[in-house]
């Protein structure tokens, strides 16, 4: 599996914004409001979601960690991301993902987004793909 992110081959990704200061520049600065799923106090999943200027969001980082996978919370996070993106007045959602990864693509589309498109860029070892996802259902 070639195309996966790692911090030393994609260290731009806005995944690995794991200082206090990077997160802190994608809230403040880029506004990015963040969102996280708890299981007690622990942070297993989180996401973020960028207002563009066209009413349409564009959502990041959908992620939960691997110990807490397939059971749920990511189609949460997902349901909350189509909930808040609705209350900020946005009529679609966008977002990118590895083309490399089938399973990923097949999950999105079982949430009705649909993929519109692909780019190469050199400084990823993997095709971003892009899907969308009408708001208006």
């Amino acid at each position: 599996m070639h195309w996966l992110k790692t911090v030393e081959n994609a260290p731009g990704f806005t995944a690995f914004a794991t200082t206090e200061d990077r997160l802190k520049y994608h809230l403040f600065e880029e506004h990015r409001p963040m969102y996280a799923f708890y299981v007690k106090e622990d942070i297993v999943g989180y996401y973020s979601l960028f207002v563009q200027d066209n009413n349409e969001c564009e959502l990041n980082n959908l992620s939960v960690i691997p110990a807490y996978r397939h059971q749920g919370i990511g189609e949460e996070l997902l349901k909350h991301a189509f909930k808040i993106a609705k209350e900020l007045n946005c009529n679609k959602i966008n977002i990118s993902i590895v083309e490399e990864n089938n399973i990923l693509r097949k999950w999105y589309e079982s949430f009705y987004f649909v993929h519109i498109g692909t780019q190469k860029f050199d400084f990823f070892p993997f095709t971003c793909g892009y899907m969308e996802r009408n708001l208006q259902y």
